[in-house]
């Protein structure tokens, strides 16, 4: 039974500071690629950022050189390191897993089969 579990959302003015955390549980493998996906009302669900288990990272082109995505094997943890802050940036956030797989060469909603239930972040101008 594997369960991911965001926290850290939250409200922010624009220009500033956010960090999301994903706690993996019931996890039967160190292996697969991990995500944050990320849904604004009237949109549909998009790939912000994708780790290995090796650490490699993939970031989509709307946040890359703002937000970084990381994660600690030990504590089973994921996090998104949101800075420099849009308005855009407001969405409701998911943490995914694709299991036994490794990460593509794009961010695919397709490709995984686990996610949380999600965390609101609201950027406000």
């Amino acid at each position: 039974q594997v369960q991911l579990v965001e926290s850290g959302g939250g409200s922010v003015q624009a220009g500033g500071s956010l960090r999301l955390s994903c706690v993996r549980s019931g996890f039967t493998s160190s292996s697969g690629c991990m995500a944050w996906f990320r849904q604004a009302p009237g949109k549909e669900r998009e790939g912000v950022a994708s780790i290995n288990v090796d650490g490699s990272t993939n970031h989509a082109d709307s946040v890359k050189g703002r937000f970084t995505i990381s994660k600690d094997n030990a504590k089973n943890t994921m996090y998104l390191q949101m800075n420099s802050a849009k308005p855009e940036d407001t969405a409701i956030y998911y943490c995914a897993a694709r299991y036994f797989r490794a990460c593509g060469a794009s961010i695919r909603e397709g490709d995984f089969r686990a996610w949380g239930q999600g965390a609101q972040v609201t950027v406000s101008s």
